[in-house]
């Protein structure tokens, strides 16, 4: 067996890193205190899970692609919509605020050498469509899947697997 078959079997079957809570319980507010965030209801649940996997698109990770995909299909989204995300500018599938959001998720997580994030037309955009307490409440919402991300990427998780499969 080569070391990438090895590499590749350990990854099929656990994840990098051990239970991040276990390992620094200090996480446990701040992570309860960003899942209250995201539940606060100014920003509908749909756009919330779209958001969450375009970021998870944007850094290559496919735990996080998988957990938001999972996410939109229990909440009933069409495959339309949930393929669609990938390529949201150019898909028929989503509302202007939806698509104001997801290019606010990308702005924010793509580089931009040379220019500014998130230009004024873009964020005049997002304003048409979020107030200022939503656009705060979505601000952190992408602050929030940021939270996680490090962890998915390093730690690899499994994808499909709840914490509690992978991490007994």
């Amino acid at each position: 067996m080569t070391n990438t078959e090895t590499a590749t079997e350990l990854r099929a079957e656990r994840s990098r890193l051990s239970n991040p809570m276990q390992l620094v319980p200090e996480m446990g507010p701040v992570a309860g205190a960003l899942y209250k965030l995201a539940a606060n209801g100014l920003v509908p649940q749909a756009t919330i899970s779209l958001v969450q996997l375009r970021a998870g698109q944007i850094v290559g990770n496919t735990y996080l692609t998988v957990l938001h995909t999972t996410d939109l299909r229990k909440m009933g989204e069409s495959e339309e919509r949930i393929t669609g995300v990938g390529t949201w500018w150019d898909a028929p599938y989503f509302t202007a605020a939806e698509r104001a959001a997801l290019a606010l998720v990308e702005a924010v997580l793509q580089p931009s050498p040379g220019r500014e994030r998130v230009s004024e037309e873009l964020f005049a955009e997002v304003s048409k469509h979020y107030d200022q307490k939503e656009l705060a409440t979505l601000a952190l919402l992408i602050g929030q899947v940021n939270f996680f991300i490090p962890l998915a990427v390093i730690g690899r998780p499994l994808p499909g697997k709840s914490p509690v499969e992978q991490w007994t």
